[in-house]
């Protein structure tokens, strides 16, 4: 939220639950529709580049989606145990925001039909809720058909 601020990004943070894992139970506890609470999903390609991919909680991010978008030949998620030293943030409290390492963001189309969307804050228990076009512009991120 402090690098949103700094650059004078419009948000609402949002407060809930942190033992809440379930994208489903997160987007329930903040009274907003599943469509419309994104999760960071972070994968490696055969080059072992990192790409974040924004998809809606109540979704299955299409790896062959994710590789052609990122114009890799194969892609996949990365191991849970690897999230922290990547990113710098735990499982459950990933964000394409404040990434440790830089990496390609790509969002799921489906943001740019609502007006807001909501992704993690950084941390358990905290999201940020911002236009989806103020978050792509914020992370550079590219706005892709990612979903089955």
């Amino acid at each position: 939220m402090r690098l949103l601020d700094i650059q004078n990004v419009h948000y609402v943070p949002h407060e809930y639950d942190p033992e809440l894992v379930d994208g489903g139970s997160v987007a329930k506890a903040l009274n907003q529709d599943p469509e419309a609470v994104f999760k960071s999903l972070v994968c490696v390609n055969e080059k072992k580049e990192h790409f974040i991919f924004e998809v809606p909680v109540n979704c299955e991010l299409d790896l062959k989606k994710a590789a052609k978008a990122s114009s890799s030949k194969s892609i996949e998620m990365i191991h849970q145990k690897e999230l922290l030293p990547l990113t710098g943030y735990i499982h459950g409290g990933c964000s394409p925001i404040g990434l440790k390492k830089e990496m390609k963001v790509f969002i799921d189309e489906t943001a740019e039909i609502f007006d807001t969307i909501c992704i993690s804050a950084g941390r358990r228990g905290f999201q940020v809720e911002l236009s989806p076009f103020d978050l792509s512009s914020f992370v550079k991120g590219t706005f892709v058909d990612l979903i089955r």
